[in-house]
């Protein structure tokens, strides 16, 4: 049984689409390095960055709800959104954008491997592991994943000097061309924006 499970796991792992780029390797500075390995080392446990209890549980039920057809683990699901939350807010960026940029990076899927070899959620580049990770970190590991991938894409952001657009073309691996930061903005406000109205009704 655990052997036809780890068959049926690798097949997904390889069989996985996603529309991950090939975020590029470039020379990091000495600081620049230490600072991303400072950020992705601090795993201290998730605390939601909301104004109230009565927000969060709004934020919270909002996204399960639209989230529920493609993970129907409640348990799960409120984790993932939890976990996405944090990290997401710890890094200083939207968590419906990353919401949007899963969404297009690997449908939500925990095992994606992109052709280029991305991996996980947010299908970050295994290269990044040996820039400014632990051999140890696991990509396919829920938090560490979502770690990586703000952690990156706020390192993009920086280099930008906030313009998410051209930051979204770094961590695609298309600097430049509009496809992919377009996808992410769609799927963003389409499905993950939290109107004025389901927050004050809640």
């Amino acid at each position: 049984m655990k052997y036809k499970l780890l068959l049926c796991l690798t097949a997904a792992l390889f069989t996985s689409l996603s529309h991950a780029g090939s975020q590029v390797n470039t020379p990091l500075s000495a600081s620049v390095r230490a600072v991303l390995h400072d950020s992705i080392s601090d795993m201290t446990a998730p605390k939601l960055a909301f104004t109230s209890q009565y927000e969060a549980d709004v934020w919270l039920s909002e996204m399960s709800r639209r989230l529920e057809k493609r993970i129907p683990d409640k348990t799960y699901r409120m984790d993932l959104l939890k976990a996405i939350h944090y990290e997401a807010t710890r890094a200083g960026l939207e968590p419906e954008m990353v919401l949007g940029l899963i969404e297009v990076e690997s449908g939500f899927k925990k095992y994606a491997v992109s052709s280029v070899g991305a991996r996980g959620l947010m299908q970050v580049m295994p290269f990044w592991v040996k820039e400014i990770g632990t051999v140890e970190q696991n990509l396919f590991h829920l938090r560490t994943n979502l770690r990586y991938g703000c952690t990156i894409l706020r390192h993009y952001l920086n280099i930008e000097n906030g313009d998410l657009f051209r930051a979204l073309g770094r961590y695609n691996g298309s600097l430049g061309k509009p496809e992919y930061p377009n996808l992410v903005r769609g799927a963003w406000l389409k499905h993950w924006t939290l109107t004025n109205r389901v927050a004050s009704n809640g």
